[in-house]
């Protein structure tokens, strides 16, 4: 059956290892902070000035002073450290975190992502998102394999306009995970009880499938 949210937050927090420093968008990837093992250490960073951040709080213990950039409340660790958006992008742009975790509404073979506008709609800004993609080494996304009305989100080409171009390395969606080499999505993993006929049915741009793909483990 196709994963949900928090599924595909704990498969990419297996993509999480000891040390790394770690940005995480908006929507699906905030959740991987809940699900990171206990025996690793990973520092968060938030762009709008954050270090350190932790779990989601439980409901009641939320602090409305603590947010992450996108204005959900969050907790912080021991040792966390706060400064100001500039220092912020320039551990970004100076290519200091070690994972990006974003979430997409269209991603192209060649590792194009389109996560920031949808013509016509208003939207309050980019925020943080040009950056990330600019400077960051290792690009997953988090996102659904297709939109409400059933149509595919893994595309030859993107549709929408552009955040960045040929940087995304690797997504989990509900139904699998994918890694884009030579311009193809390569099916790595799929979620457990699809198949890998239903994966190829939803995914419009071209996928490689080599021998017997597994079902993903948590």
């Amino acid at each position: 059956m196709a994963l949900d949210k928090n599924q595909i937050a704990q498969r990419i927090a297996k993509e999480v290892n000891d040390g790394y420093y770690v940005n995480l968008g908006i929507g699906i990837p905030t959740l991987v902070a809940n699900f990171v093992r206990n025996d690793i250490e990973v520092e968060f960073q938030s762009e709008n000035g954050i270090l350190g951040m932790g779990p989601f709080p439980f409901e009641g213990e939320e602090d409305p002073d603590l947010i992450n950039a996108g204005k959900q409340t969050i907790t912080a660790l021991p040792g966390a450290s706060f400064f100001d958006s500039a220092m912020s992008f320039s551990m970004i742009r100076g290519q200091h975190v070690d994972l990006t975790i974003l979430g997409a509404m269209e991603v192209s073979q060649e590792g194009d992502i389109a996560n920031w506008k949808i013509p016509g709609k208003m939207v309050k800004g980019m925020g943080g998102a040009m950056d990330l993609v600019a400077s960051a080494e290792n690009i997953i996304v988090a996102m659904m394999h297709t939109n409400r009305a059933g149509e595919s989100k893994l595309l030859r080409t993107c549709s929408l306009p552009l955040t960045g171009v040929r940087c995304v390395k690797k997504i989990v969606t509900n139904l699998a995970v994918l890694e884009i080499r030579d311009n193809k999505f390569h099916l790595l993993e799929r979620a457990p009880g699809v198949s890998v006929e239903e994966i190829k049915a939803a995914t419009e741009g071209e996928m490689v499938i080599d021998g017997s793909i597994p079902e993903m483990k948590f």
